[in-house]
């Protein structure tokens, strides 16, 4: 870690220290659009000040990251540190394909999401509350305490290293990738792992199933359901996604009318019987 962080300067260190100490609000201005799109923003803003003079390149580089955004705070840090190196990357660079940014981040939520939810929200949050528990059970006033130092101190630790890492690790990697001219095989792979999370998680999350039934005589029934199945499992979820997407993108609809829509349309579903 140390011959990595050698080459950050000192100037670079403060605004890594920005970024650690933004990260903790990551998501306090999230919303159903963006997530922690906002705070992601924020955490990047000192770095888009110093390495972008010219306005429009700092408007660009903002509109770049306040796009979606969700990953575990405590592990979330790495791609804030890989974003700004290649931010840095990008202002020095005339022809530095600036999509790859927003494409690398997009790959990297999922996996990202996966570890530290598992680390700490799965087995470090665990394990402190059941020291915690072991102290209170005792009577002993500082148990809280004992829970905050047991979580807090190895997340903070974790946070703050992977931001320096997520740099260097960037600044080191990026420039030989793209000496090589790898790193327009390296957008188009990551352009793919965020596509499959994507689709991943509107499967998880978008779901429909119709009630409809038609009696067709002879103790038969039509099961629309079961129709809609066999077609393609999945297909009004998908074509529903699909459909507010082009909602968003091309007919520039306000997501919050796009939502009381939604939730307008599942209630007339319902009351008429059909999911």
């Amino acid at each position: 870690m140390s011959n990595q962080t050698a080459t950050i300067s000192a100037d670079e260190q403060k605004m890594l220290r920005s970024i650690f100490f933004r990260s903790f609000t990551v998501f306090a201005p999230f919303n159903y659009a963006k997530q922690g799109g906002s705070g992601f923003c924020y955490a990047m803003m000192p770095f888009i000040n110093k390495y972008y003079d010219k306005k429009e390149d700092r408007i660009a580089a903002l509109e770049r990251h306040i796009t979606w955004y969700n990953a575990t705070s405590n592990v979330g840090t790495f791609i804030m540190g890989l974003a700004a190196s290649m931010e840095k990357e990008n202002s020095e660079k005339e022809d530095f394909d600036a999509s790859s940014i927003n494409t690398v981040k997009a790959s990297l939520m999922g996996p990202f999401s996966g570890i530290g939810d598992t680390l700490f929200w799965g087995v470090l949050r665990v394990v402190a509350a059941g020291i915690a528990m072991t102290f209170g059970e005792q009577g002993n006033p500082l148990a809280p305490i004992i829970f905050l130092l047991v979580y807090n101190i190895p997340s903070l630790i974790t946070r703050w290293s992977l931001t320096k890492f997520g740099f260097s690790v960037g600044a080191k990697y990026i420039e030989e990738l793209y000496a090589s001219g790898m790193i327009s095989v390296l957008t188009k792979a990551a352009s793919i792992l965020g596509l499959i999370m994507i689709g991943g998680m509107t499967a998880s999350n978008v779901s429909f199933q119709s009630s409809l039934k038609f009696n067709l005589g002879g103790g038969q029934e039509l099961v629309i359901q079961e129709v809609l199945d066999q077609i393609f499992v999945g297909i009004i979820p998908l074509l529903f996604t699909l459909l507010c997407f082009w909602l968003l993108s091309k007919k520039k609809m306000n997501f919050a009318l796009l939502i009381a829509l939604v939730v307008a349309l599942g209630i007339v579903l319902s009351l008429v019987g059909i999911a």
